[in-house]
């Protein structure tokens, strides 16, 4: 049974916060008190920052009522409605000329903001989420619950929380503060969306190239993905690219195999029936070698580049910085591979490329036993992929093993994903993100790529070559799990909630004018 002890109404939580934002304890209000170049800059910066804690509620609410429509591509699930909603959103936040983009899958949004400002920026948003199991959760995933967190604050619980409605939702609610104050924004906004970032992106190239989006795109001094950039702890990290990733299905079959049933045939005939069920067990044991960890398929590391000396010390210095053992705790694990160290498990995060089962499904999966000798067996995979490595290299180097090993039978279906990206640090994004997360008081870290993936690569490779990240305070965790959330209200000194969050993007904004 679900502990309701520590979950607020709405209204509960807004009087709760209502009063503690009349104590000018906002974070942003401390952001402003340092000094710019300008005068006439600090005061409309002051300005748009005092708006925050004003629209603490309906930001709170806004983000409820985003959870509570939950956009899922490999459901099929609330199309076209996750695109206009999506499409609302922006033009509420102030994009002008917004556009549901149709693609030959789940359709795009794009939207700009001319200020007249000299920089451009883009924005990457995803409007899609993970899929998720009700009974799995101790909050239901679809109402966005204020939940207490021990040792961190009030949340908001829900699917899409933290990945990535909750910080794309705190920027659009920065950019409701410069309408709320009237105040210009400092640069032009580029604004690029999809939904289909949760089954790798098949279509997303689709709406980057478009000649409605790409010249706009190409005015752009970098592109960047809102998120809750801190750890529990307080801390931040700067990647500087992300692994690229290919999603896929292993499908075994009677009748591709040739061997086998056609269809479901009573259990007792395995004495006598060969097992399409074995026969893809057998072929997933060929594709790692003997210590169930390590990628088997010839090849798949002759493309895979070595960290450099400067990433290494980069992974170094993380390390030496952070808690292995609450980095366990909030994994849920208790072994690295191999029971490697504590470094050697980051160095092995940051330069391996994998192969995972997501998962594996075959027969009857309800209650009880159902005795039956299934004819189609299937194993969803994905594999991570380091720079210099490509999907569409890594994919063929997969078929070309399964064959070489006895299983051409197999079927190969990729659903989407992408080459891998990285960017230099020297980039004027990158120094802008490092100087302001110094200016709101981090010690940020740099990191040599996300070990996880996005489609980067559209705007990273030609022909835009623009650099592309990640910025955002405040904090959250559990994506693609249960119990996802996002920090509205910190107890953590380090840690920032909403409102922190929020101002965070207004302060980026600013400096990379």
């Amino acid at each position: 049974m679900t502990d309701t002890s520590h979950i607020l109404s709405r209204r509960e939580f807004v009087k709760a916060s209502a009063a503690a934002a009349a104590v000018a304890a906002l974070p942003g209000a401390a952001f402003a008190a340092a000094p710019d170049k300008g005068a006439d800059t600090s005061a409309d910066k002051s300005a748009v920052l005092a708006e925050i804690p004003k629209m603490h509620a309906a930001n709170i609410r806004r983000l409820q009522e985003w959870i509570a429509l939950p956009s899922i591509a490999a459901e099929n699930r609330n199309y076209p409605q996750g695109p206009e909603h999506m499409a609302q959103l922006a033009r509420a936040a102030g994009f002008m000329d917004v556009k549901i983009m149709p693609t030959s899958g789940k359709a795009g949004v794009i939207g700009r903001i001319d200020a007249g400002a000299r920089t451009t920026v883009g924005i990457y948003f995803m409007y899609d989420v993970k899929q998720f199991v009700p009974q799995e959760w101790s909050s239901p995933p679809l109402e966005g619950r204020l939940v207490h967190k021990e040792g961190l604050g009030m949340v908001c619980m829900g699917r899409g929380a933290v990945n990535q409605k909750g910080p794309e939702n705190s920027f659009l609610s920065a950019l409701m503060a410069f309408k709320a104050a009237d105040r210009k924004l400092p640069v032009n906004l580029v604004l690029v969306c999809e939904g289909e970032e949760e089954i790798a992106s098949p279509h997303f190239g689709e709406v980057v190239r478009s000649p409605e989006i790409l010249p706009e795109l190409k005015k752009c001094i970098g592109v960047f993905m809102p998120e809750a950039g801190q750890d529990r702890d307080g801390g931040v990290t700067v990647s500087l690219g992300a692994k690229g990733v290919v999603e896929l299905e292993l499908v075994s079959t009677g009748e591709r195999w040739g061997r086998g049933p056609k269809h479901d045939v009573h259990s007792s005939l395995e004495a006598t029936v060969d097992s399409p069920t074995w026969h893809l067990v057998r072929a997933l044991n060929t594709l790692i070698k003997a210590d169930g960890h390590t990628p088997a398929v010839e090849g798949f590391f002759e493309k895979a580049k070595p960290l450099t000396d400067e990433q290494k010390e980069m992974i170094g210095a993380y390390a030496a910085r952070t808690s292995e053992a609450t980095v366990k705790k909030t994994l849920g694990v208790e072994h690295w591979v191999r029971d490697v160290s504590w470094l050697e498990s980051r160095m092995l995060l940051e330069s391996q490329p994998t192969i995972n089962i997501e998962g594996l499904v075959a027969g009857y999966t309800g209650p009880g036993g159902k005795t039956v000798l299934p004819h189609r067996a299937t194993a969803k995979i994905d594999m991570r992929l380091v720079p210099d490595m490509t999907a569409s290299d890594t994919l063929a180097k997969l078929k070309a093993h399964l064959e070489q090993q006895g299983f051409g039978d197999i079927e190969v279906n990729m659903s989407g994903g992408y080459d891998p990206n990285q960017i230099d640090q020297n980039s004027r994004l990158i120094q802008v993100q490092l100087a302001t997360y110094r200016r709101l008081g981090t010690d940020p870290q740099l990191w040599p790529r996300s070990a996880g993936s996005w489609p980067g690569y559209l705007f990273t490779d030609p022909p835009l070559s623009l650099p592309a990240g990640h910025f955002g305070m405040g904090h959250g965790t559990g994506a693609h799990a249960p119990d996802e959330y996002y920090l509205i209200e910190s107890t953590h000194p380090k840690v920032q909630g909403l409102d922190g969050a929020i101002a965070s993007f207004v302060e980026y904004l600013y400096a990379l004018a």
